[in-house]
């Protein structure tokens, strides 16, 4: 059974309700406003969490216009990395106020950091966790880094196999770090639900036995749903304000009603989960009477033998099973009988 782990007194775990990120990345679109905006809103919307992106642009990617820097395909073709990230980064500087401001709302303010400095940044702000993103998986002494500082630590791992999942674990094991999460992620911007095969997330749960999420690019939040059945104890989704924003990730991301909808139908489908149980459940009490039982069906005197015309199996459920027919027809009646009352053992020689 996979193990627990806690974000600023959250418990996540299959005994939890799923834990919702609300991962702004670069939806700001250059103005603190709108920043603080979206973390009200992921509040307002029902959100665990809200997710930062801590990077510059020196610090993720080189200034080169070479041919390997240049994005070839998907929204962002065209632009360089240096370009993309210069456009999509969160100036440090909003850090502290975007933690006091979620503080002061009562949502939970954690980020991705992209190196080590960003890391330095986030701990001076005692930043309750980190989030390792997909592509920085295989970076093993960045895991280790964020490990080092004792935090929980939650790793995305879109485009990583199975052996690069299990070195970042084992890295982020190596030191000291016993609250791991993973995400099941699939790296498309957007992606497409046929490339998510969820039923990776069962063999994952089995197979590196850590607390196991997902993070998720659709355009929708079916994928996100049918996740929980499997599983999951995180789910993921970019989040905006609003979809026609213009920024990089405004138009794959949820707006407010969608994130509040994701919320709400997460958990009910985690409350729908329950547990192995083939009992009478709370809401089937009152239906006791429309199941079929044994009733009599004609007024018998006490010794009669009981044939095939005296018994029926009709609606309420208030007497005998009808599986007892056999049973019941041949044998006496212990006392006077009126029609239309159920067959009990009690009154049967």
């Amino acid at each position: 059974m996979p193990q627990e782990i806690e974000i600023d007194g959250r418990k996540i775990g299959a005994g939890f309700p799923p834990y919702v990120i609300a991962e702004m990345s670069a939806n700001h679109n250059g103005c603190l406003e709108n920043a603080k905006n979206i973390i009200a809103a992921a509040r307002e919307s029902g959100a665990d969490a809200v997710k930062l992106q801590t990077y510059r642009p020196d610090t993720i990617t080189l200034n080169s216009s070479a041919e390997e820097f240049i994005i070839k395909e998907g929204l962002w073709a065209g632009q360089s990395l240096y370009q993309l990230y210069e456009k999509a980064f969160m100036p440090w500087e909003w850090h502290k106020p975007l933690f006091d401001h979620a503080r002061q709302l009562g949502i939970t303010l954690f980020s991705s950091p992209f190196d080590n400095s960003a890391i330095d940044l986030l701990e001076d702000l005692n930043a309750p966790a980190y989030k390792i993103a997909s592509f920085e998986a295989v970076d093993l002494p960045l895991i280790r880094y964020a490990a080092s500082t004792g935090k929980p630590l939650i790793i995305s791992t879109g485009m990583a196999d199975i052996d690069e999942i299990q070195e970042a674990i084992e890295a982020a094991q190596g030191e000291g770090c016993n609250e791991l999460a993973i995400l099941h992620c699939v790296s498309g911007y957007p992606a497409p639900p046929e490339d998510y095969n969820l039923h990776t997330i069962p063999d994952m749960i089995k197979r590196f036995g850590q607390v196991t999420g997902l993070s998720d690019h659709t355009l929708d939040n079916t994928t996100a749903i049918a996740s929980v059945a499997l599983g999951v104890s995180i789910i993921e989704k970019h989040f905006t304000l609003d979809r026609s924003g213009g920024g990089p990730d405004d138009c794959f991301s949820l707006e407010p009603d969608d994130l509040s909808a994701l919320c709400r139908d997460s958990k009910t489908a985690w409350k729908a989960l329950g547990s192995v149980n083939y009992g009478l459940k709370s809401s089937e009490r009152g239906n006791v009477q429309a199941r079929r039982s044994l009733y009599f069906v004609k007024d018998m005197a006490a010794g009669e033998i009981i044939t095939t015309e005296c018994v029926k199996s009709v609606r309420p459920g208030l007497g005998l099973p009808p599986k007892y027919l056999d049973f019941v027809v041949g044998k006496v009646v212990k006392k006077r009988i009126l029609a239309n009352t159920p067959v009990c053992m009690s009154v049967i020689e």
